[in-house]
């Protein structure tokens, strides 16, 4: 009994930090990253390198904070469907590491933090755009997921928000510089998403997930649609420059950008494997933080 005791202890600090990272992990800490990465981004953009750096802080923590939030409340409403999928089932709601209590308060608790702290450092308008982002995201795309491919199209306006909600914290108004990119990464959204279906398409039946275009088929037709929708990102990638926001080397980088990322899809048109799927989703990490840094270094 002594050894099996021994054996079983650990110490506080150990279940303290198991416990913090199990809602790290609700919060999907690298995707509420990148939120933030895309509204500092946007923030940086519209300051024109004036700008508080205690704002910024507190925008990229707001951000965060808020997109962990609606990533927590998907994962409480889509519990009984993540436990059918092999992607999902170790989350901490199907393991049952987090009760639906527990990730419903600390949910509610940094939503409200967040917003709280957008209205304190940024402005009304920022914290309000974040709020509709958060209830649409959470209420509206998470159970469009089991109607049909509609639910892309409406999961991408808040999945673009981050970017113009940067770009509003800064300048304080919605202007065409602040939508034109939410526009990039509205449109990129599509080949990255549709990518991520077409690789999970098994798992995601098993839920009643039905994301992919064109009747959800892994079909030439499908890999058709994710190949336009990255063919538009090429002039959309060059809007900046010719509206005097960035320069001529930032256009030049979207462009080849662009051009890379599109040639990934004719792959996927060729021979509509996993593995080009793959190669697309990989692409589409990239392709974002590549030309919002060129940007950010290009201003004009």
């Amino acid at each position: 009994m002594v050894i099996t005791s021994r054996l079983s202890y650990r110490p506080w600090w150990r279940v303290v930090l198991a416990k913090a990272t199990t809602y790290l992990e609700l919060l999907k800490f690298r995707l509420s990253l990148l939120v933030a990465f895309s509204a500092g981004f946007g923030f940086l953009l519209g300051s024109r390198g004036v700008f508080d750096s205690m704002n910024l802080l507190m925008l990229c923590l707001g951000g965060f904070l808020v997109s962990g939030c609606s990533i927590a409340l998907n994962q409480i409403i889509e519990r009984d469907y993540d436990k059918l999928m092999n992607r999902t089932k170790n989350r901490p709601l199907p393991s049952q590491r987090l009760t639906v209590s527990q990730a419903g308060f600390f949910a509610l608790l940094t939503g409200i933090l967040g917003l709280w702290l957008l209205m304190e450092f940024t402005n009304m308008l920022t914290a309000f755009l974040s709020l509709v982002s958060l209830l649409s995201y959470a209420l509206i795309y998470t159970p469009l997921k089991r109607v049909g491919p509609i639910a892309v199209l409406v999961g991408a306006f808040p999945g673009a928000f981050p970017p113009l909600l940067g770009w509003v914290a800064a300048t304080g108004s919605l202007s065409f510089a602040g939508w034109l990119i939410f526009g990039i990464q509205f449109i990129w959204q599509f080949p990255h998403f549709w990518a991520i279906a077409w690789i999970a398409d098994e798992d995601y039946k098993k839920a009643g997930f039905k994301l992919l275009p064109m009747n959800g088929k892994k079909d030439l037709n499908t890999a058709i649609q994710i190949m336009i929708y990255t063919l538009f990102l090429i002039p959309l990638g060059l809007l900046p420059a010719k509206f005097g926001i960035t320069g001529i080397n930032s256009a030049i980088i979207a462009t080849v950008c662009g051009v890379l990322f599109l040639s990934q899809t004719f792959m996927l048109m060729r021979d509509g494997s996993r593995k080009s799927a793959r190669k697309i989703m990989f692409s589409s990490f990239l392709y974002l933080p590549i030309i919002q840094i060129s940007y950010l270094l290009d201003m004009q």
